[in-house]
């Protein structure tokens, strides 16, 4: 569950974009591989969930950019490269990502005019992806992040678009961690550097 103090106002308008980074099977599915094997607070992942579907409907009412961050490798990995250390390497060894744990869960499903982002080669939703262009295509200069996980994709993402000069919030309630001390450690120890937790109830149509 989220610690951060709820602290003002954060609208949604054409120059903000909600970036919500694998909301998919392999998160969300109790088949998925990572939600058995890693999840191990699944009440705060469930509420990160409900959180992120509160989100999307306040970004469909708004004229914010919705953007739905995906991994979908081939069956071969051959876009993670032959990796021996970290996710590039761990991803193929545990055949994750594949057929429909790839998908995209039904509960957020892109409308129509909603862009889907899934040539992804590494942990941050820019890494090898054509979204920095999208986004300053569109005149964005503000996002807001949600998804999973909040210490290693959420967290990869967030570093690199502040330094590529966006303002960066998380909506920590609608992220979550393996377990809360991950979530409690991301909150308190690296988010500030690199921009601001936000709540979904801050978040308010411009």
């Amino acid at each position: 569950m989220s610690t951060t103090p709820s602290t003002g106002h954060y609208p949604l308008n054409g120059n903000t974009a909600l970036i919500f980074i694998e909301f998919q099977n392999e998160w969300l599915s109790p088949q998925g591989k990572l939600c058995t094997m890693l999840v191990e607070d699944d009440v705060a992942f469930a509420s990160a969930i409900k959180q992120g579907k509160a989100l999307l409907e306040k970004g469909r009412a708004s004229n914010a950019l919705v953007i739905h961050v995906c991994l979908r490798p081939d069956g071969a990995y051959r876009v993670l490269g032959q990796a021996k250390y970290g996710l590039r390497a761990a991803i193929p060894h545990a055949r994750t990502w594949q057929h429909e744990m790839a998908d995209i869960h039904h509960d957020f499903m892109p409308l129509p005019g909603e862009l889907v982002i899934t040539e992804r080669t590494g942990a941050s939703a820019f890494a090898g992806s054509m979204l920095d262009s999208v986004l300053r295509n569109n005149h964005i200069d503000t996002l807001y992040l949600a998804g999973f996980a909040s210490h290693v994709c959420v967290e990869s993402t967030l570093r690199q678009a502040h330094d590529i000069g966006y303002e960066t919030c998380v909506v920590t309630d609608a992220t979550a961690a393996f377990n809360g001390k991950q979530q409690d450690y991301f909150e308190t120890q690296i988010l500030h550097h690199f921009g601001k937790g936000i709540t979904v109830a801050e978040i308010t149509a411009a």
